[in-house]
């Protein structure tokens, strides 16, 4: 089984891209795990709810439920997320999740450009030209930690077509 995470600025298509490539390639996927716990508080989040977040995150990309056939699991946001989350919102980052993002073996990040138009909600909070900067230092950790990834961009279909085709042509499919 080959890890996919799906990462990116927030409104850029992360959950749609994860479940359409699930359903393509008949795979399990994850949902994004901190939009779940955070819809659920009705407060601010603490360091101490991004923490709990984190370690689920650690937890869902260690377990592996292969599902017969399929050649992925996809998972939606990823920890290079939750990093630069904890360095921006607290300015630090749990030595765990570092630990974590250098031993947890992800075969490929798609990460997606932020070429759709934002859409705010109620945990959403960094649109605009946030969302540039942050796509840049997403990938500047995907680089740093030299992981495998590639730049999903496009509307629409042509954004599930360009992800579909690189990980066919990546994993020979």
């Amino acid at each position: 089984m080959k890890k996919v995470v799906i990462t990116g600025p927030e409104s850029c298509g992360k959950t749609t891209l994860t479940k359409d490539l699930a359903v393509f390639f008949h795979s399990k996927y994850y949902s994004e795990y901190a939009r779940e716990y955070t819809e659920n508080l009705n407060r601010r989040y603490t360091y101490d709810d991004v923490v709990k977040i984190a370690k689920q995150q650690i937890n869902e990309l260690t377990e592996i439920q292969e599902v017969k056939d399929s050649k992925f699991v996809f998972y939606d946001t990823g920890l290079i997320i939750t990093k630069v989350w904890f360095e921006y919102g607290f300015k630090i980052v749990p030595e765990f999740l570092l630990r974590a993002l250098q031993e947890i073996n992800v075969d490929c990040y798609l990460l997606c450009y932020p070429d759709l138009p934002w859409e705010a909600d109620s945990v959403r909070e960094n649109g605009g030209e946030k969302r540039f900067e942050l796509f840049e230092r997403y990938k500047q950790e995907a680089e740093n930690y030299k992981f495998n990834y590639f730049i999903i961009r496009n509307k629409g279909k042509q954004r599930f077509i360009s992800a579909k085709e690189y990980l066919s042509s990546a994993y020979c499919l």
